[in-house]
């Protein structure tokens, strides 16, 4: 895509103006490396699109991929010109708090992706032991209504299945409920003293959830009110 325009805008757009482009970058400045973690935090992106638009940045010099180490598979580190990018993306998601939270519709609160977010926003140095369960029940859902982040030494992972382990903390909330106490739309406090939100298990780990449990990056920023 080419504006033949010498505005900095134009040749800024150039790069990132693809559709996918900024969500991938999204993805890598949050932690995203390999093709098959890219593509779960992506969602609907075809494969082929995917290769494609990481192929476009690293010719663009945003990305660098390289062999893994000992491994089958490529992981793709950011350039120092797309860590640049973070106040970027930060600021266009804060614009969009204040602008444009007035097109989020009940089908963008996917359970799957929230729960990515979820399983990225664990601090597995702020709980205890070697081994932690949590488990979300979202009492909107007909389907896959049960969810589980097991968290072991430094990694959290989303399990679709019971993983046959004790819950420490359990969440029993619709998608929409953890999506406003994630987004520091709600508090806990709040969710709980409504009804919206049960939380149950270990005292050490409920009392203070956010200690463990990171919030999103806009807890606190401005926003307008999410539509009903």
């Amino acid at each position: 895509m080419q504006y033949n325009q010498f505005c900095p805008i134009a040749k800024a757009t150039e790069i990132l103006g693809e559709k996918w482009t900024l969500l991938i970058i999204r993805e890598i400045l949050m932690g995203g490396r390999r093709f098959n973690e890219l593509q779960r935090g992506l969602g609907d992106i075809s494969p082929a699109l995917l290769t494609g638009r990481l192929k476009s940045l690293e010719q663009d010099g945003l990305l660098v991929r390289r062999k893994i180490a000992g491994q089958k598979g490529h992981e793709y580190l950011p350039t120092e010109a797309c860590e640049a990018l973070m106040p970027v993306i930060f600021s266009l998601g804060e614009w969009a708090m204040l602008w444009a939270r007035h097109t989020i519709l009940d089908e963008d609160l996917d359970a799957e992706f929230l729960m990515f977010y979820l399983e990225r926003s664990v601090d597995p140095a702020k709980l205890m032991g070697s081994e932690t369960v949590i488990k979300f029940r979202f009492s909107d859902l007909t389907e896959q209504r049960d969810w589980w982040l097991l968290v072991e030494s430094d990694r959290a992972q989303v399990c679709l299945r019971d993983p046959g382990k004790d819950i420490n903390v359990y969440f029993d909330c619709t998608v929409r409920t953890m999506h406003d106490v994630w987004m520091g739309d709600r508090t806990y406090r709040d969710a709980i003293k409504s009804g919206d939100l049960s939380v149950q298990g270990d005292l050490a780990l409920t009392r203070n959830i956010q200690a463990w449990l990171r919030p999103s990056i806009y807890a606190d920023s401005p926003r307008t009110p999410l539509v009903a």
